[in-house]
């Protein structure tokens, strides 16, 4: 097949295009790479021209800028919509990296760097794609809209204030997003389903000011003592969430689904391997997947107060702090759940301080309908791309803009991830495994060229 034999035959000069693009160091986090995000917009703007499509812009926002292209002349075929991201995480802590993070290294197999896996190796998987489909085409067999943003690791701030003031430029019948992982190595996937993502702050209050631990200990209230006690009155004893209705709206899951989710080729030893903490809790009563992926959870993010500096300071801390986050599943709804989460901290903490809890974001879950035709053809890219059997899946994580683009233009989304959950994404040494990337290039372009006979 000459498109396959095209893309066989660009595997170096794929893998050299990725590792210039892996060297930018466009993390949006940081004020000081603004001129890498920048330079990372303009590298995406001119590949996406060297693909074939036009109107090329790199829109400014208030904060980083958005790349959008779009190859529309396959009249009366179908149209969709890819977005990904060109930004990246910050590569703290740099002296755990084996190689340096933007400096992009194969070792086994693996591409090493920031950004390879989540998302800059994914997006550049789609464009040489619709490149080998112009290239041995002539032109691309379907219509195509593409959004690559700088924002997404910093919460997409901007995002959906383009996506409002473009919605005639931006519908299409598929929003198409690799920003997901693969079941295992070995087992191309299809992500049906994502939770949903609320995530609070709390402040305790008990002292106007530090106190002498000495002078004041046993009679003060002590903020960072009753914040824990609370937390820890979050969850019962099976590790359920004990905060009342908050399983209310909770969609239970078929048996047939149940079946199919207990049939994947998902190996128990490599999770807890990638965990690597001597057990495992979770939700009794339902398999470790169900817990990742259809339960929903609380976590505790992170908590501080008082004295943490150096050797020994007795005090009783005026204020104490946690952040922590609520995923969601199918029918629950974000502002529902905080309401109940906020309700419950409030029963739970004594009179003895004060609390100030905050809601800093909200995400709906989404599941898709995966006997959609679209599905279909996905799932047969992946088996021709890959040569292996392709599965369903969902995923714990959460894609707010996924839900968004759901809700408001009524179309499926078709999530393709080729990254896989050990690959350290957000994390020193992430990497995307070559078989992967190369292989993701083929299903994907296989994919759009079997949407050209979709009715």
């Amino acid at each position: 097949m000459e498109l396959i034999e095209y893309i066989e035959s660009r595997r170096d000069e794929h893998l050299k295009e990725l590792v210039e693009f892996l060297r930018i160091p466009s993390v949006s986090a940081q004020s000081e790479h603004k001129p890498d995000i920048e330079r990372a917009a303009r590298w995406v703007a001119e590949q996406l021209r060297g693909a074939g499509l036009e109107n090329v812009t790199i829109t400014p926002t208030n904060m980083h800028p958005l790349v959008y292209g779009e190859s529309l002349g396959a009249k009366g075929k179908p149209t969709i919509l890819f977005y990904g991201h060109y930004d990246v995480q910050p590569a703290e802590p740099l002296d755990l990296w084996t190689s340096a993070a933007f400096e992009p290294t194969v070792r086994d197999g693996n591409l090493f760097a920031r950004g390879s896996a989540d998302d800059k190796g994914q997006v550049h998987i789609h464009i040489k794609a619709l490149e080998a489909l112009r290239k041995t085409l002539g032109q691309l067999p379907i219509n195509v809209k593409v959004m690559i943003e700088g924002e997404e690791e910093v919460g997409s701030v901007n995002l959906w204030e383009f996506v409002r003031g473009n919605r005639e430029r931006l519908k299409a019948d598929a929003l198409v997003v690799s920003d997901t992982s693969m079941l295992a190595k070995g087992a191309p996937s299809i992500t049906y389903g994502l939770r949903g993502l609320n995530y609070y702050q709390i402040e305790i209050t008990g002292p106007r000011q530090d106190l002498h631990s000495g002078v004041f200990g046993g009679a003060a209230p002590n903020p960072i003592t009753i914040l824990a006690e609370t937390i820890a009155k979050l969850h019962d004893k099976n590790f359920q969430v004990a905060i009342p209705g908050f399983y209310a709206d909770v969609a239970a899951l078929s048996r047939e689904e149940r079946k199919a989710l207990a049939s994947l080729p998902w190996k128990e030893k490599e999770f807890r391997a990638t965990v690597g903490a001597p057990g495992l809790g979770g939700e009794k009563g339902y398999t470790i997947i169900e817990q990742l992926w259809t339960r929903p959870t609380l976590e505790l993010n992170g908590i501080w107060g008082g004295y943490t500096g150096e050797g020994a300071k007795t005090v009783i801390p005026s204020k104490a702090y946690a952040k922590f986050s609520t995923r969601l599943v199918p029918n629950q709804d974000p502002t529902k759940v905080a309401k109940l989460v906020e309700r419950q901290i409030g029963k739970l903490l004594p009179k003895t301080v004060t609390a100030k809890f905050e809601v800093l974001s909200t995400g709906k879950p989404w599941v898709a309908a995966y006997t959609h035709p679209i599905f279909q053809k996905a799932i047969q890219a992946l088996e021709a791309g890959f040569g292996k059997r392709a599965v369903f899946i969902r995923e714990g994580g959460s894609i707010p803009f996924v839900t968004q683009m759901h809700d408001t233009f009524k179309i499926p989304c078709v999530l393709m991830g080729f990254g896989l959950p050990d690959e350290n994404a957000h994390a020193p040494d992430e990497h995307i495994a070559l078989e992967n990337y190369f292989g993701g290039i083929k299903s994907v372009a296989l994919f759009y060229a079997g949407l050209a006979d979709m009715q």
